[in-house]
């Protein structure tokens, strides 16, 4: 009885969010750097490989209406005009009124040598973004009969209201990244035209632009030695970063580091930006296991555990899946001609 009352409150606040002025956020992915289109798109092509990935999360599993996540992406380092190009698949749906946000996107990076150790890469996207919702599987004030604890009967809220709602797009996004064989320093934003997500007509709903910035440091250690019977190299090392992102009216910080003991990858990060304001912001912390293999396959997966007042016990966590392999796809000599990989997160 009272998890039904609880879930009615909570469609209640969602159709709130759909219907009035709310902003719609994006998704966010614990493994970010395992998501690299997504991230920043000056990461096409960073690999100068030819890479495929897919990522998939699912938040607050605890919860009766689920959030997932997933994208799956191609990039390809074109040697001969230093860009790489890229394709990228978004989605994301919510349980409630059946929500979806489907995107596909084309991206290109630019990589200028400044000097011999330092690099810059320059990247854009534009995407093609489709929101679908089914506004019958929602519950309103005028259906709930308290006396009784049921939920019926008819209502009128939905008048004017396509009952299957569809809405389409186009997308921009730019970001530049600085890097090294050691540092790496990038911002990029996302939706830079803002534009009205709202299903109703003469209503505006902007998609807020995402501003993000995001660098580290990488440290190699002691211990590091080739394979005496493949002579490839064991990497030993550590790694220290950053991911800030603000959305309009939200801003926040992961931060962590990841151990490569190769082909081991563990990583622990802090995601919050603890303010004085009214804003939840202390959010999780995040705990990753993965593996690197000789092969080009990547594969990690992470667990957040919840801090914030919504709390573990009640949202379940999130899990989340990424792999990702990276194959060289045209001449073998390309790979003598591999400048500087950018040092980032294995996830």
């Amino acid at each position: 009885m009272y998890r039904r009352i609880i879930n009615v409150f909570i469609t209640i606040g969602a159709i709130c969010c759909i219907l009035q002025h709310a902003n719609a956020q994006d998704t966010q992915y614990s493994q970010f750097y395992a998501a690299p289109l997504y991230l920043n798109p000056a990461l096409t092509g960073a690999s100068e490989l030819t890479r495929i990935g897919i990522n998939y999360r699912n938040q607050w599993p605890g919860l009766d209406q689920s959030f997932n996540s997933y994208s799956a992406y191609i990039d390809h380092y074109i040697f001969d005009y230093n860009s790489g190009i890229g394709l990228i698949f978004n989605g994301s749906q919510e349980s409630l009124a059946k929500l979806s946000t489907n995107e596909i996107g084309l991206s290109y990076a630019y990589r200028l040598k400044l000097s011999e150790n330092m690099f810059f890469r320059l990247g854009g996207m534009v995407s093609y973004m489709q929101r679908d919702a089914l506004f019958s599987d929602l519950v309103f004030g005028t259906q709930i009969d308290i006396v009784n604890g049921i939920i019926g009967g008819i209502t009128d809220e939905l008048n004017g209201i396509p009952i299957d709602s569809r809405y389409s797009f186009v997308d921009y996004s730019i970001g530049g990244m600085f890097y090294s064989n050691k540092i790496w320093l990038g911002a990029s934003a996302h939706h830079l035209s803002e534009p009205n997500t709202s299903f109703v007509d003469d209503q505006i709903s902007r998609l807020p632009m995402k501003l993000s910035a995001q660098g580290g440091i990488k440290f190699d250690l002691v211990g590091g030695r080739r394979n005496y019977f493949t002579h490839a190299y064991a990497e030993r090392s550590i790694s220290f970063a950053f991911n800030y992102k603000q959305q309009d009216p939200f801003n926040q910080l992961d931060v962590g580091a990841q151990l490569f003991l190769d082909p081991l990858v563990l990583g622990l990060w802090y995601r919050g930006l603890p303010t004085k304001n009214n804003l939840p912001n202390n959010e999780s912390i995040i705990g990753l296991i993965g593996v690197s293999l000789e092969n080009g396959l990547d594969i990690g997966y992470s667990y957040d555990v919840t801090i914030s007042k919504l709390g573990q016990k009640n949202s379940g966590g999130a899990h989340e899946i990424s792999m990702t392999y990276s194959f060289l796809w045209g001449d073998k000599k390309s790979r003598n001609l591999r400048d500087r990989i950018i040092p980032c997160f294995k996830y």
